[in-house]
Parts: structure tokens; sequence; C-alpha cells
């Protein structure tokens, strides 16, 4: 088992050494002795530059995508809040055309409501017409039998035997 794990050792140039410890969680379950893994810092510097070389032009590119997507995702939302600005107004604009043929049909029964009162104003008049031609009729024919009634009166006096005057 001993041989199964490798060993990372160079001698390190002055002052340039890093040492590596594996933390506890990391160790094999031999039981071999722990080693000191020393890596050269030039070696570190130049795994370095390959990986971000590597790597760096694909996260640079991810980066441009993500802030284009946001980018387009802020003049969704800025098309999506227009068009709700719309739907909004359409419906402002339906209830406007409810209310106004709401208004239309009251207006109807309103003129409708005006040519009953005109006819029944004009039937009213034509009744208080009638009625005072009637009125002035009953009083005519009241007055023409009580005309009648006095010159009854006053012819029944006149047969009435009148004394004679002696002489």
């Amino acid at each position: 088992m001993e041989d199964e794990a490798p060993s990372l050792q160079s001698e390190p140039p002055h002052g340039q050494d890093l040492q590596l410890a594996p933390p506890e969680s990391l160790r094999l379950e031999s039981s071999a002795p722990v080693e000191s893994v020393f890596v050269d810092r030039r070696a570190v510097e130049k795994l370095t530059e390959g990986l971000l070389s590597h790597y760096l032009p694909d996260l640079q590119n991810s980066k441009r995508a993500l802030q284009e997507l946001t980018q387009n995702q802020l003049i969704l939302l800025d098309t999506l809040d227009q068009e709700v600005t719309k739907v909004r107004d359409c419906n402002a604009l339906l209830d406007l055309n409810s209310l106004f043929t709401e208004a239309k049909v009251y207006h109807n029964k309103l003129v409708n409501i005006r040519k009953e009162m005109i006819m029944l104003h004009e039937k009213t008049t034509k009744l208080k017409k009638r009625a005072l031609k009637l009125q002035q009729q009953k009083q005519k024919q009241a007055l023409e039998k009580e005309q009648q009634r006095e010159k009854e009166l006053e012819r029944e006096r006149q047969l009435v035997a009148k004394p004679a005057k002696r002489t």
C-alpha cells in the first residue's frame, strides 16, 4: 500500500519552498506514516498560469454572456412593464366604453320619461279644460235653472189673484 501513495518531494531552492501537510480528513486509511510534501513555488505559479490560461477565456466569455443575458432580461422586464401598462389602458378603455353604453341607455330612459311627462301634461291640460267647460256648463245650467225658477215664481205671483181695489 505504501507504493500506491505518490510522494511529491523535490529539493526546494533557498526560501521558495512550500510545505503542505495533508489535513486529518484527507489521510489515507493506511497505517503508513504521513509524509510532508514540498512544492516548488515556480511550479505552483506555472500551474496557476496554465490553469488560468485554460479556464479564464471561458469564464470571461461566460461573464460576457451573463451580462448580455442580464441586459436582455432588463429590456424584457421594461417591455413587459410597458405591455402591462397597455393592457391596463385597454381595460380602462373597455370600462369607459361600458360607461358610455350605460350612459346612452340612461339617456334613452330619460328621453322616454320626458316624452311620457309631456304626454301626461297634455292629457292633464285637456282634462282641466274639459273639467272647466263642464263646470261652466253646470254653472250655466244652474243659473238658467235658477232664472227659470225665478220666472216661474214671478209668473205664479202674477197669476195669484189679486184683490181688486174697491172704489
